[in-house]
């Protein structure tokens, strides 16, 4: 499964390769926060809950023709995001972090850079 580093994506966004954005947070904390550009389809709380029927009924509102980004609070559910899209045959990957990575990204937190080392060693 497909990750890509905060910084990554900030290089991509503007430009002819910007992937799709899918949040996939509750609405509640999108309008909270999202990154610009990102397409909000609630369908967290069902994905953690292993209920990925949601998604998979919401799946037309979602381009298959450039790479989609899963974004979530740390990563850990829009895995399952990718996966599912995976499935469907779109080219997914997963914001490494979530929103908490992104955050720490624009802020350029010790806390993100620790951890952006440690994904890059990871692979």
């Amino acid at each position: 499964m497909s990750r890509i580093l905060p910084d990554e994506l900030a290089d991509r966004l503007g430009t002819d390769d910007e992937p799709f954005l899918l949040d996939i947070r509750p609405a509640s904390e999108y309008e909270r926060g999202a990154i610009d550009a990102s397409r909000n389809v609630p369908v967290y709380d069902d994905l953690r809950a292993g209920d990925e029927a949601s998604l998979r009924r919401r799946i037309d509102e979602i381009p298959d023709d450039r790479e989609v980004v899963t974004v979530c609070k740390m990563g850990l559910v829009a895995k399952r995001a990718t996966r599912v899209l995976d499935d469907a045959g779109y080219e997914a990957s997963t914001l490494a972090g979530g929103m908490s990575g992104w955050n720490g990204y624009e802020r350029g937190s010790l806390g993100y850079k620790i951890r952006s080392v440690w994904w890059r060693l990871r692979g």
